[in-house]
């Protein structure tokens, strides 16, 4: 298996860092971090996708504004959903399953309603329904510290999550592949009834829930890669 440091791909205009597991023929999965995570973060989940019985050939990319990837500044959404079609693309990726987490299944899915050719299966962890926050989030403030992420991306993120494009919304017909929503139960501050509602909004979805927080697949590893990988070999 080829080790997963990360290597960079131009893609989109920028500069973007993955790491990769697995056998290069294998059925590849992209896996998406989290706001102010990379893809290192998806280590323990990837190095089990990608060896036998059924071995994948894994992608965990640091989003743009994120770890080795380019700052550019610009950090919407869909800008980054456009980032990963466009590596898919020069990896020479025509379709793949993909794995969002929080930010990155907010960018998995609007991957799924713009490009839904490049996307088999969908997997989103503990993502809620586009639904605009009531009070709003209010300004962060940047830590003092050196951070690992540009904080112009979280600015934008929450005005983002206080403003969702009202497009998310009513495209999420557009998202037809077999799609399967995991949430994190109660411990987690994403609403879960806006996990489920998101669950609702797809045509073919189906949600599960494991009881472990926001960070299932850290939390919960097994019941996280017991699910996906059912899911996944369907």
């Amino acid at each position: 298996m080829e080790t997963a440091a990360p290597y960079t791909v131009e893609a989109n205009g920028i500069t973007l860092a993955v790491r990769a597991w697995g056998p290069p023929d294998a059925p590849p999965v992209v896996l998406l971090h989290c706001r102010g995570a990379d893809g290192a973060d998806w280590t323990r989940i990837a190095e089990r996708l990608a060896v036998p019985p059924r071995p994948r050939r894994v992608y965990a990319p640091d989003l743009r504004g994120h770890g080795r990837s380019a700052w550019p500044g610009d950090y919407t959404a869909e800008t980054m959903s456009d980032d990963v079609h466009a590596l898919m693309a020069a990896l020479g990726i025509d379709g793949a399953d993909v794995v969002g987490h929080s930010l990155g299944g907010l960018v998995a899915y609007l991957l799924a309603q713009r490009h839904p050719v490049a996307v088999r299966r969908l997997v989103l962890e503990d993502v809620c329904a586009p639904v605009p926050l009531d009070p709003p989030r209010p300004p962060a403030e940047r830590p003092e510290d050196e951070l690992p992420f540009d904080w112009e991306m979280v600015r934008t993120a929450d005005e983002q999550r206080n403003a969702p494009n009202p497009m998310w919304w009513d495209h999420m017909a557009r998202i037809t592949m077999p799609t399967l929503v995991i949430g994190g139960g109660p411990a987690s501050p994403i609403p879960q009834r806006q996990v489920a509602q998101l669950a609702e909004l797809i045509p073919n979805a189906r949600l599960v829930t494991v009881d472990a927080g926001h960070l299932v697949h850290e939390v919960r590893p097994e019941e996280f890669l017991s699910a996906v990988s059912g899911f996944l070999a369907e």
